[in-house]
């Protein structure tokens, strides 16, 4: 006899959470199916901790160079199994608050693999039982996996995924090359770095971080560069052997050059793809959108299949925590038929038509946050625009800190004066983002920021000197 619910949630991430607590709160029945812990990928092997890594090897680092404070301190040491042990108590605490949230809503957690069926049925089968859940919707949360690309010695000892290293106890990372210049890249190479590794970044790419705003990309790699990270854009593993460790052979595409660079640990992080295993049973096709291997989904998140929708990463090419619960929340209230709290719109390769209000935050020292557009992607949209930027090499805390390297860019449209982008350099940068998101949201301009006093000495005074340079642009004073 199958259960009944008016919602069943596959997938326990950000997205998949979200959207169940949410349709709690609007009385609904509701089950989230999931094979793993509650938190996907995001809590248990991705976000958290990996943040928690950041954290604890910055504190580190920033230990080592404490004597220009005028702090003396002798032996300072890591251990890198007491590392992993912090982290794992934050993911465990985190987890364990979303458990108690669910606990709290009446929402039924089912651990086991979910396989959708005809007619709304859930198939379920975990712990050697079978059961079965009949829905009134369907969310498909399911997120996404490593990508692993094939090339000689791919598959050999010591050559890992992001997943397989946040499991890792044992240090043998003196030595390591990072095959992939992205966030998830650059935020390990931050990681080892920091922790007195030498580190290689691969990247098959002109720079790092992809389509990222080139002037914030080419920022950071100077930065990464300056603290002995080698940086090879343009380029990519071609093979690689055991050897006294790893012996990585390094193509360049530029030049056709080759050069071996040797590594106790290879971390692949090229990306993910959708994770989408088992999901469909065989009496079930949901139409796939061929450009990106994602699920087709409208304007709303449906799927082909009327009452069956699609959020995250197996939809979106934006793959970040936030957006999935925003889509979340999106797709629930849709349902409950309540007033949307956030505009969202998909179109079939799961992108967004309006201005894009998407935070992107990427925790390196320094760090980097970005939302709305950038100058070059305004021209192209033929949007005229006025920038402003301030340096934080002039800013009070930055000078306290010994942090001054880095930037704040605002882009205003021209004529309304509104903000429409944002892209910051410097400490705390990800917290400071939100602001600025919210002013796009807004539609506030130049003049409404400056309304508001900022403190001194803060990082974010260098927000008002941004906004006061494009002001002095447009005055030419």
């Amino acid at each position: 006899m199958a259960r009944n619910y008016d919602l069943v949630v596959v997938g326990a991430g950000p997205g998949g959470y979200t959207a169940a607590l949410k349709a709690a709160e609007f009385g609904m029945k509701v089950a989230v199916v999931d094979q793993d812990k509650v938190g996907g990928v995001c809590i248990n092997r991705g976000c958290i901790p990996t943040k928690a890594l950041l954290h604890a090897s910055n504190f580190f680092s920033m230990m080592q160079h404490c004597d220009e404070f005028g702090i003396s301190a002798d032996a300072i040491s890591f251990d890198f199994a007491e590392m992993q042990d912090y982290k794992r108590t934050s993911v465990r605490q985190y987890r364990h608050g979303v458990e108690k949230l669910f606990e709290e809503g009446g929402v039924d957690f089912i651990r086991g693999t979910a396989t959708i069926r005809r007619g709304k049925a859930v198939e379920v089968v975990g712990n050697g039982v079978r059961e079965y859940l009949q829905a009134g919707h369907i969310i498909i949360a399911t997120g996404a996996a490593p990508v692993m690309p094939e090339f000689p010695g791919v598959r050999l000892p010591g050559v890992i995924n992001s997943d397989q290293l946040l499991m890792s106890r044992k240090w043998s990372y003196d030595r390591v090359v990072i095959l992939g210049g992205g966030v998830i890249g650059v935020e390990f190479a931050t990681v080892f770095q920091a922790l007195c590794s030498s580190v290689t970044v691969v990247e098959k790419g002109p720079h790092l971080l992809g389509p990222m705003d080139t002037e914030v990309a080419v920022a950071l790699e100077s930065q990464l560069a300056a603290k002995g990270i080698n940086i090879c854009c343009h380029s990519t593993i071609e093979k690689i052997e055991e050897e006294e460790g790893l012996n990585c052979t390094i193509l360049n595409h530029e030049t056709g050059e080759t050069s071996q660079v040797r590594a106790g640990q290879v971390i692949v992080a090229v990306g993910r793809k959708p994770f989408m295993d088992r999901l469909l049973g065989e009496d079930l096709s949901l139409e796939m959108d061929l450009k990106t291997g994602r699920l087709a989904v409208d304007s709303d998140f449906m799927t082909s299949e009327e009452g069956i929708y699609a959020i995250g990463d197996v939809v979106s090419q934006i793959q970040l925590a936030h957006v999935a619960m925003a889509q979340g929340t999106y797709v629930v209230e849709k349902i409950a038929n309540r007033p949307h709290s956030i505009h969202l719109e998909a179109v079939p390769n799961g992108m967004y038509v309006s201005l894009p209000i998407v935070p992107s935050c990427i925790y390196t020292t320094p760090e980097i946050a970005t939302v709305g557009i950038t100058e070059q992607a305004a021209k192209e949209m033929g949007m005229k625009v006025r920038c402003g930027v301030y340096s934080m090499n002039d800013n009070g805390k930055s000078i306290i800190t010994r942090k001054e390297d880095g930037f704040i860019r605002l882009i205003f449209e021209v004529y309304s004066h509104t903000l429409v982008g944002a892209q910051i350099v410097c400490p705390r940068a990800t917290d400071m983002i939100g602001e600025m998101a919210t002013a796009i949201a807004n539609g506030l301009t130049a003049a409404q920021l400056s309304k508001a006093m900022r403190a001194h000495p803060t990082y974010s005074e260098g927000i008002a000197a941004a906004i006061e340079d494009a002001m002095r642009e447009e005055t030419g004073k």
